[in-house]
């Protein structure tokens, strides 16, 4: 390492000489930079793909390229500390559209509730983080079987900072040019409407209906690269199941005039729910999988609070278990708070309160043996979150809670639920960065403190302004929010207010079981996995996200051929710089075009003929493909 305060992997950082508190971890700089920023783009992402990617990469390379080019004196364990406090507002971010945006859907709220949103996204992140330092060392310190493929990826960014001068320059290259392009395809896309958002084609045969498409968006092709293409392979697998195979199979193409109509009301009345079936078989499945380490992490909170920890060193040492138990009370009382303030009764905010942390405990060890197995990105929080949903919404109807007061008690379980289990594995994941590049886990655990405290309140503003100058608003065809919807049709069902299709998730319970045999099977065999969640991510998202992120995956698998898979993460790191530049780019434009709608200043309608307008379309998407070949393209040493 070039600078004098920094110092060697896995040994506590040296002495501060700047005045900076941790040294040269902790300065005031870091603790609001970037986790507004990218909670904010996060917001955007999720609403339109159905899924959010981890802002830890991206975070990591913006933090190496302002601290190492704008603040000399900065360390890499400063700029690691900037991504554990941004990556904090992503996770927030997942874990509130997931499942906010459903209050609007049944109905409950005309608007977003700023306090509501934030104390959720407050307690929930809060909870996350305290559940995952007694389970540090259980699957960060003492399992080297995890491999933590981000994790690993975000150390060898941060380390990558310490480079030479030309290295960081062409990082800084990758990142803007990613920058521009994603937002000039915003701008032509949502503001001056020269280009479609999507190419999509659905013919009939007999009474079945045969669709294929793809959404135009180089941020989904950016994902793809960056989740590569074994889990975005898992992801087309399941959008073929569903909308190629599922579709067609249940026919009724009669009852509908307009066949790509017909084909998205099939999917979201009916497919989807076959998703829904096999994420809760891999929910409880990954449950049973991280049975271990919660009979681990248990022991090991508990000999905290006797006092038996042994003393440890600088590296080594998590916020003490007193302190964890006094935020966990205060956490548990503000929940209670927010329980009663949804319903008004004391016997449903006991049940909630009661299930949102034993659930929230569950998935934490769930979500962070993922994470260690599959990355941040991959992980399944929607399935997690659909499995605490069901489990609510059976207890709330077993002790005779119904109506409005059933769904919104249900959803908001499942709210808090989901953020714990986007924070907790965020956490974790940057836990893992840390103990690589050398920093103290209390101090990153203070710093994701810090993040989701500053991020919890600009979720509710960001979904407002979104709401509000969207054409159709959160839930219609521009920000589809597709958990959001789902979860409020499963609590309307839950709470008498309509009807679950329990044949279709027991269909989907059973391919999931199906999947998970066949996982089994090439585990044993060979290097390939099938994974469960990815494939039913896949049933019930739109298959139009399916396809630029196959792309992506694909331009990454280019990239690496013929290179050893140890080989993989250095020859990808010129892609990833440029990939994150693009989702921040196209997710900001998007929250910017919002703040513009806000003011009066709406999309251009140029008047396009249909023709012209699809010759554009189709020109930009192949001129997306080839810059990102170009732009991704390992650079010859």
């Amino acid at each position: 390492m070039n600078d004098p305060t920094t110092s060697e992997p896995g040994t506590p950082a040296a002495t501060p000489t700047d005045g900076s508190f941790g040294g040269g971890e902790l300065t005031l700089r870091v603790i609001v930079l970037l986790s507004v920023v990218m909670g904010a783009a996060n917001v955007y992402v999720g609403l339109k793909a159905g899924m959010t990617v981890s802002a830890s990469i991206p975070a990591a390379v913006m933090a190496m390229l302002l601290f190492r080019l704008l603040f000399r004196q900065s360390t890499v364990l400063e700029a690691n500390q900037v991504q554990t406090c941004a990556s904090a507002g992503e996770s927030l971010a997942a874990g509130i559209i997931f499942t906010m945006p459903a209050m609007i859907l049944i109905g409950y709220w005309q608007s977003f509730d700023f306090w509501t949103v934030s104390m959720v996204a407050l307690t929930g992140g809060l909870l996350g983080i305290l559940f995952m330092i007694p389970m540090r060392r259980v699957f960060v310190a003492n399992n080297p079987e995890l491999p933590f493929p981000e994790g690993v990826a975000c150390a060898a960014v941060l380390e990558a900072g310490e480079g030479d001068h030309n290295d960081q320059h062409d990082a800084a290259t990758g990142l803007i040019i990613g920058g521009i392009v994603g937002a000039a395809f915003k701008v032509a896309a949502g503001f001056l409407g020269i280009v479609q958002d999507s190419l999509q084609v659905a013919k009939t045969a007999g009474d079945r209906i045969f669709y294929f498409g793809g959404d135009l968006s180089p941020m989904l092709v950016a994902v793809g690269f960056i989740v590569r293409l074994h889990v975005a392979i898992l992801i087309f697998i399941g959008g073929t199941l569903g909308w190629l195979i599922g579709i067609p199979l249940l026919g009724g193409a009669s009852e509908y005039g307009d066949p790509i109509d017909g084909a998205w009301t099939i999917w979201s009345s009916e497919i989807r729910y076959v998703g829904v079936g096999a994420m809760v078989v891999g929910g409880i499945s990954s449950l049973f999988a991280v049975r271990a380490g919660l009979i681990a992490a248990v022991r090991e909170l508990s000999q905290g609070l006797r006092g038996q920890t042994p003393l440890r060193s600088e590296s080594e040492r998590d916020i003490p278990s007193g302190l964890i138990l006094t935020l966990g009370i205060a956490c548990t009382i503000m929940l209670a708070i927010l329980n009663y303030r949804f319903t008004g009764d004391v016997g449903v905010t006991t049940l909630s309160t009661l299930v949102m942390l034993m659930m929230g405990f569950f998935f934490t060890a769930v979500a962070s043996y993922i994470v260690g197995l599959v990355g941040n990105s991959n992980s399944p929080v929607s399935g997690m979150t659909i499995t605490a949903v069901l489990a609510a919404g059976g207890l709330l109807w077993l002790f005779n809670y119904s109506g409005t007061q059933g769904m919104v008690a249900t959803l908001g379980i499942a709210a808090v639920v989901c953020c714990v289990a986007c924070t907790s594995g965020d956490v974790c994941n940057d836990l893992k960065t840390g103990s690589i590049v050398g920093a103290a886990p209390f101090r990153q655990q203070i710093m994701q403190i810090g993040g989701v405290s500053v991020a919890a309140f600009v979720m509710a503003p960001v979904l407002t302004l979104l709401h509000n100058n969207t054409p159709g608003g959160i839930g219609g065809e521009k920000l589809s929010a597709p958990q959001a919807s789902l979860f409020a049709s499963l609590a309307r069902g839950f709470a008498g207010e309509g009807e679950l299709p329990w044949n279709l998730i027991g269909i989907g319970a059973g391919v999931g079981i199906v999947i998970l045999i066949i996982d089994e099977i090439m585990k044993r065999r060979t290097k390939h996995r099938a994974h469960l969640m990815p494939i039913a991510v896949g049933m019930y998202l739109p298959f139009g996200l399916a396809t630029p992120i196959l792309i992506g995956g694909i331009i990454a698998m280019l990239c690496t051929n013929n290179t050893p898979p140890a080989e993989h993460d250095r020859v990808l790191h010129r892609g990833i710089l440029f990939s994150s530049g693009v989702i921040a780019g196209e997710a900001l434009t998007a929250v910017g075009l919002a703040g513009l709608a806000a003011f009066g200043i709406t999309a251009m309608n140029l008047e396009l003929s249909a023709g012209v307008l699809t010759t554009l379309t189709v020109v930009v998407a192949a001129a997306i493909v080839i810059l990102f070949f170009i732009m991704t393209r390992p650079r010859q040493s």
